[in-house]
């Protein structure tokens, strides 16, 4: 009998940080929870990062995973956003550590070509398969969308990095 594993996905952005938890058993996947934290773009950065790392806290402790994912940062024309997208990511990596969860990450052609089967689908193709693989997930946000892809992702690769990691 496969262990069961608790993945929490986390796709990261200062204004809303996607998040989903799914459990993987053998080749099963399941739908647990998803949502979208948020902070308040009228507050200062320091205290938007606080509003994120409290929240995420709280998802954490609520849904006890046993491994993270986060997608990985890319880099846009706005150095700006960039940074500020580097920063909520930060947040993201940093939380599960603090609660000495092993964090995997993947960058967003990773998640799509997993998912999807193509490295540059849209939102939209990545949706309807996340609805075709957890056919119970009942995400309201294109964010919890996309963390349960991330988490989707880590589930298939999972073993393959634990096993890279023990040469």
């Amino acid at each position: 009998m496969s262990e069961r594993v608790r993945i929490l996905g986390l796709d990261p952005g200062l204004r809303n940080t996607g998040w989903g938890v799914i459990t993987v058993e053998g080749t099963k996947l399941a739908f647990v929870a998803c949502g979208v934290v948020t902070s308040d773009g009228d507050l200062d950065l320091a205290l938007r990062l606080k509003q994120l790392h409290d929240r995420l806290t709280e998802v954490i402790r609520t849904w006890t995973p046993d491994e993270v994912s986060v997608e990985e940062t890319f880099v846009n024309k706005d150095a700006q956003a960039t940074l500020k997208l580097g920063q909520a990511r930060a947040m993201s990596l940093l939380v599960p550590a603090l609660h000495g969860l092993p964090v995997a990450e993947y960058g967003a052609n990773q998640v799509k070509k997993t998912v999807v089967g193509v490295g540059h689908a849209d939102k939209d193709q990545v949706q309807a398969m996340v609805r075709i693989l957890l056919p119970k997930a009942d995400f309201k946000k294109a964010d919890a969308a996309d963390a349960l892809a991330i988490a989707i992702a880590h589930a298939h690769h999972r073993k393959a990095r634990a096993l890279a990691a023990s040469y």
